[in-house]
């Protein structure tokens, strides 16, 4: 399983950016896919999830309200649309595909996934 994150940069403080990540090697559309975090000297923490079906989502409390996660099963790739960006969202962030069939978008839907390289989000005061 592959998963290749993108669409990471540099904004300012109150702006956007739209994340994706594509996955390959193996069926997408019955796996929640998830989105984690990771700034410089801290550790990976979770930022939102969607289940299989694309109905239920879950996020951290940190970004809710702000951030939003969405799939397309078509394309199989999964969105963070990020919005209302601050400086404290600068992080690597990093895709995550659940190896539960028919998961929720809980966390504990991601204790054994495949992750992405990560892509650089860099916000600006």
């Amino acid at each position: 399983v592959q998963l290749q994150a993108s669409g990471g940069g540099l904004v300012q403080t109150g702006g956007s950016l739209r994340l994706s990540c594509v996955v390959s090697g193996r069926a997408f559309g019955v796996y929640p896919m998830g989105w984690f975090r990771q700034a410089p000297g801290k550790e990976r923490d979770f930022v939102g999830a969607i289940s299989w079906s694309g109905v239920g989502t879950v996020y951290s409390d940190s970004v809710k309200g702000r951030f939003t996660v969405t799939r397309d099963d078509a394309k199989k790739t999964v969105y963070l649309q990020m919005s209302w960006l601050k400086p404290e969202d600068t992080a690597v962030y990093y895709c995550a595909a659940s190896d539960r069939r028919f998961g929720s978008a809980d966390m504990s839907s991601f204790e054994n996934a495949f992750w992405g390289q990560g892509t650089l989000v860099t916000v600006s005061s």
